[in-house]
């Protein structure tokens, strides 16, 4: 099969009278969510829960196995089996990517190539694909489709690697620049990176992490805190052949189409969550100041949203509570009508693990742990 020649950016041939209307619906939803963010204080505490569950969603796609419960209770303590583990650190990892460049534009840096660098280093470290050049543009010709399947079987090929270095630059221009809408832009910046290929491994988590960090840099966000995942994973055979036709048949007005009702439905799933989150947050900051009437409770209350399965060591590590003192408060917290839950107790040196699952149960929409009672 013949490699794929990239279209040039900007684009030309776009029918933009079919994109008008989800242009400026897609706009609008964007912005009300982006509005509603710019009123939370510290949104990388309180939206914690969109941020794990990005992680777990976008490493699915991939095919790993794991739940952002799981996650959250093996960095508290729990154990599972070798490949439970493995899954666990590649979204480990990429958490660990999405919050370093988060904070990298936070800091007033712009995406570069040599940011996608660091984060695929990050992405690939100590996990499956850690021997498919961690933090390289890859330097060998790669395809995507069926497994084990030659170049001459593969449904897709993406450029030559000599020929890479020259569409990446034109790329990373064109993501500097201004096109005709940004939501558009977003959706031609991900596709291309994407049919690009430019790693041999993590080309659709990088991709993906893209999107927020986009959308953020263009200031069309007031936190990089806008994922996608959700949807795509919940629509992953449509967005892979959305992707497909671009290369086949040159059809990014229908990518874009996809990419736009994507934004409409992610950012009305996300404000519902959100106006949850924002109204728990209030309804626990005055539960426990009620319980504990202790002068730490907003460390307590931060602590809990931020990292909502937790053990009291690492609770206090992060809060700077003192375990003696926190390990009451935990006490009090766990009883009749506290947010906690004591999710497995401590035995020997194995601490205790706690819950707080109304927060866990918000953007799952469905009841992880009971509420009303402690677990056997």
């Amino acid at each position: 099969m013949a490699t794929y020649t990239p279209d040039k950016l900007p684009l030309e041939g776009i029918d933009y009278a079919a994109l008008i209307t989800l242009v400026g619906e897609a706009n609008a939803k964007l912005a009300e969510y982006s509005g509603l963010l710019q009123g939370i204080v510290n949104p990388a505490v309180m939206l914690s829960p969109l941020t794990q569950q990005e992680a777990v969603l976008s490493s699915k796609i991939e095919g790993t196995q794991a739940t952002v419960e799981e996650v959250l209770e093996q960095e508290a303590g729990q154990k599972f089996d070798d490949r439970k583990n493995a899954d666990i650190h590649e979204i480990l990892n990429y958490r660990k990517a999405m919050m370093l460049s988060q904070e990298h534009l936070k800091d007033g840096h712009t995406i570069t190539l040599n940011l996608l660098l660091q984060l695929h280093g990050i992405l690939l470290d100590s996990v499956r694909g850690q021997h498919k050049a961690p933090g390289q543009f890859r330097k060998d010709q790669n395809w995507i489709g069926p497994a084990g399947c030659t170049r001459e079987e593969a449904t897709f090929v993406p450029p030559i690697p000599l020929q890479l270095p020259g569409y990446l630059k034109k790329w990373e221009q064109y993501l500097r620049g201004n096109d005709f809408d940004v939501l558009a832009q977003a959706a031609i910046v991900h596709a291309q990176f994407e049919l690009l290929h430019p790693f041999k491994d993590g080309n659709g988590r990088i991709g993906r992490l893209l999107i927020p960090l986009f959308l953020y840099s263009k200031k069309r966000l007031s936190s990089p805190m806008f994922y996608l995942s959700d949807y795509l994973e919940s629509n992953r055979a449509e967005y892979y052949q959305r992707l497909a036709n671009i290369s086949a048949q040159g059809d990014w007005t229908g990518w874009i189409k996809f990419f736009l009702r994507a934004v409409v439905q992610q950012a009305e799933t996300n404000l519902r969550c959100v106006r949850r989150i924002m109204a728990l947050y209030e309804e626990t900051k005055a539960n426990i100041r009620e319980i504990t009437h202790s002068q730490h409770g907003q460390q307590l209350l931060d602590g809990i949203f931020d990292r909502p399965i937790f053990n009291a060591a690492d609770f206090s590590q992060r809060t700077g509570i003192n375990k003696q003192t926190l390990q009451g408060l935990l006490r009090q917290l766990t009883k009749d009508k506290g947010p906690l839950i004591v999710l497995q107790e401590g035995q020997g040196r194995r601490p205790s693990i706690y819950a707080f699952p109304q927060l866990l149960n918000i953007c799952e929409g469905r009841d992880l742990f009971p509420t009303t009672q402690q677990p056997n």
